[in-house]
């Protein structure tokens, strides 16, 4: 896994093998951030990481400008390794350990971009719920997305805050707009 772009453009990173993750592809990640550089001026974003894993999209926002990084994830592994590359590449990464649904339920800020990353075993229901509480609790600013990275055998067009879906090699990311 490596950074894409920014200050720490083409940094390596090496995930323990101890992690239960599947980190985005760095061309997804690529296609991804191509499309947000054109929509954000990312110094002034406040980012939310849901089911961070590994922490490769955060480090990317963070590579960036983003100053406001908040990252969630179950696994204390996870979290240690976050903590970890943060420390050593200076990012000021917020890790929190908790489920996303605890997380967002007990949330009282506000967010530009919010990416979640579920396992692929995620069904369509289970993504539902999450970008309904997210929109239920206000969590989303004004001019705000959601991004969904999923399978591209799901679809999630249905939603009534669907926007578009950009399919990349085997997997889909799905925003969803107020």
């Amino acid at each position: 896994m490596r950074i894409i772009s920014g200050k720490n453009r083409g940094k390596k990173i090496i995930i323990p093998k101890n992690l239960p993750v599947r980190p985005t592809t760095d061309q997804s990640k690529e296609a991804i951030f191509n499309i947000l550089n054109n929509s954000y001026y990312f110094e002034d974003l406040n980012v939310l990481d849901l089911f961070s894993g590994s922490g490769n999209i955060s480090y990317e926002f963070a590579s960036r400008g983003v100053k406001n990084i908040r990252c969630v994830d179950n696994n204390s592994n996870c979290t240690m390794f976050i903590n970890k590359v943060s420390n050593e590449l200076n990012f000021n990464l917020k890790v929190t350990k908790n489920s996303t649904l605890k997380y967002l339920t007990s949330c009282l800020e506000q967010f530009d971009i919010i990416f979640f990353d579920p396992p692929y075993v995620f069904k369509i229901d289970e993504y539902f719920k999450i970008i309904n509480l997210i929109f239920e609790l206000n969590l989303l600013k004004k001019d705000g997305v959601i991004i969904a990275e999923h399978s591209k055998k799901l679809k999630l067009n249905e939603h009534d805050n669907f926007n578009k879906s950009k399919d990349y090699g085997g997997c889909s990311f799905s925003f969803f707009i107020n």
